[in-house]
């Protein structure tokens, strides 16, 4: 195999992870979306390439813009990259854009933020061509009462409470810029944004914030919550088919 000089490349990628466990390898698994993304390159450089992606989306959670860093051995243009990979990538899967990146890019840790929206159905009968991407509701909740509530969410909080993670060594603070909720006919949104989110996190946010809106707990409940950091006081993990991964952030 001829070898040519080893490029560092940026990938936005869009996917519907409906089929799959998640963003990252699984030992038991190929229905990942970075094993299938590799399995694609390993095609076409003829040698294996780590793809690094800048999160690790759970199982069945959607991205419209994941961005990944790769180092590939080709001569190919980042178009022909590109199209070769979309070519043989499955139909959930899309890259929509490559770029070469410097050197020292690394799409995971010069990350700087995030947006992840949430969206929920509330509509009077079934979303048949969204079923997959929508979290149906029974009822509308009360989203002024939310508004309140996602108020003491915003800054830098301890997250313990939202993190489905017990063992967690790491530190369990974050920094939430903004947590928008809007309702519009038939759809809720909820679009966070911020440096990072733990495990579960913006899925345990959410039903917390829908517990409010039901008047299942007080806006001020939220206080309580951060301070006592204990995952068993906060509301249930909202299914994953509602999350999608909407933008990363770098300088």
């Amino acid at each position: 195999m001829i070898k040519y000089m080893d490029k560092n490349y940026r990938l936005t990628i869009s996917y519907d992870g409906t089929r799959y466990f998640g963003w990252e390898h699984q030992p038991d698994t190929e229905m990942t979306i970075q094993g299938k993304i590799e399995a694609v390159l390993l095609r076409m450089a003829g040698e294996p390439v780590e793809v690094l992606g800048a999160g690790r989306t759970d199982a069945g959670v959607h991205a419209k813009a994941m961005v990944a860093s790769c180092r590939i051995n080709t001569d190919l243009s980042p178009e022909e990259i590109r199209d070769y990979l979309n070519r043989y990538l499955p139909d959930d899967i899309c890259i929509t854009e490559i770029a070469e990146a410097g050197p020292r890019f690394h799409a995971r840790y010069n990350a700087i933020g995030k947006t992840y929206r949430y969206t929920c159905y509330i509509g009077d009968t079934k979303p048949v061509f969204d079923r997959k991407y929508v979290y149906v509701l029974e009822g509308r909740p009360n989203v002024d009462r939310m508004k309140s509530a996602a108020a003491y969410l915003c800054g830098e909080h301890d997250f313990a409470a939202f993190c489905s993670n017990p063992k967690m060594k790491k530190s369990t603070v974050r920094i939430v810029d903004s947590i928008d909720i809007f309702s519009d006919g038939e759809y809720l949104t909820f679009t966070f944004h911020g440096s990072g989110f733990l495990q579960h996190m913006v899925r345990i946010l959410v039903g917390t914030l829908l517990e409010v809106g039901f008047s299942k707990r007080s806006p001020e409940s939220i206080l309580t919550l951060l301070e006592n950091r204990d995952r068993k006081l906060a509301g249930p993990t909202a299914p994953a088919c509602g999350l999608c991964l909407m933008k990363v952030d770098y300088h």
